[in-house]
């Protein structure tokens, strides 16, 4: 159990404490129930859930990079239905904050799957995915144009009373805009950032080393640049809540995108090699503010 220093709010959303894992790096959550209780992190993320399940790409579909990692999963997923029967209950039974990751390739799709959602008993809210580099229809497509994330964005507040989160893309042309685009159209909260367009290549035979050809560049290697645009859209938009995602591994990184406006956190690559990492960060984040007499929410935007 944590102290009640790490509560924080981000809009209509109350956490215990605000360390969450990332949406593609911690499955459905019910994965890592032997490694951690996820009652014990502030929220998890599950992996994005299209309308129907999708196989994603082909196999090679993830590379280590100095620093980070390329994946190209392609969204792979059991689908709405199989989720709301089959994960969710069992989430909610382990008392787990469970945010259900969406997308689709045309905005109906996304409406149709958050109706869905409305009302389903055990979730806390939606994250819309406007963002992913690794499917040829939807996902950054929508995250690239601010017109385009209004207009999607709109029609799925109109669906759905649930808290409303909206993750956008790093590779957007101007993530402030874009930020201002899903603000103005009901998001209640903002992710920042997913993950950046990248490309390895095998030097002997010159073929891409995952088949989808570029995949999202993740890991310690973004962590300056994510960094960089919370500030940067904490600073433009100061009362817009954030989420802060990018190469978070220690109580340092969770304190830095705190520093420069992030609410709360996501930790996403670092799960694939410490499966245990988040409830790791909340003991140390705990302890740190008890040292302190200092609560997590007054470490917000303290960088001018």
């Amino acid at each position: 159990m944590t102290s009640s220093y790490l509560s924080v709010a981000l809009g209509p959303v109350r956490l215990a404490n605000p360390i969450a894992t990332a949406s593609g790096t911690f499955g459905y959550g019910l994965e890592f129930a032997d490694v951690l209780d996820l009652s014990s992190i502030g929220a998890l993320f599950t992996k994005g859930l299209s309308l129907q399940p999708h196989e994603g790409n082909a196999p090679p579909r993830i590379c280590e990079t100095p620093s980070g990692m390329l994946n190209a999963i392609g969204l792979q997923n059991v689908g709405i239905e199989t989720f709301l029967r089959e994960k969710l209950p069992l989430l909610a039974a382990a008392g787990a904050t469970v945010f259900a990751n969406i997308w689709g390739d045309e905005e109906e799709e996304y409406v149709e799957i958050a109706r869905a959602l409305s009302g389903a008993p055990g979730l806390a809210g939606i994250e819309l995915n406007i963002s992913c580099p690794n499917v040829r229809k939807g996902g950054m497509l929508f995250g690239n144009s601010p017109e385009a994330t209004a207009s999607l964005v709109g029609k799925v507040r109109k669906a759905t009373d649930a808290p409303l989160v909206v993750k956008l893309s790093p590779n957007a042309p101007d993530l402030v805009e874009s930020a201002r685009a899903a603000r103005g159209a009901g998001a209640d909260v903002l992710s920042l950032v997913n993950t950046f367009v990248g490309m390895a290549v095998d030097p002997e035979t010159g073929a891409p080393r995952i088949s989808f050809g570029t995949g999202g560049l993740s890991g310690p290697a973004i962590r300056p640049l994510a960094v960089r645009m919370v500030h940067q859209v904490h600073r433009a938009l100061p009362d817009a809540p954030l989420w802060g995602i990018g190469g978070i591994e220690t109580l340092s990184d969770v304190l830095e995108f705190m520093a420069v406006g992030a609410s709360a956190v996501q930790v996403g690559t670092a799960n694939f090699r410490d499966p245990g990492v988040s409830a790791r960060l909340v003991r140390e984040l705990d302890a740190w503010c008890a040292e302190r007499s200092i609560a997590a929410r007054d470490l917000i935007g303290r960088t001018p």
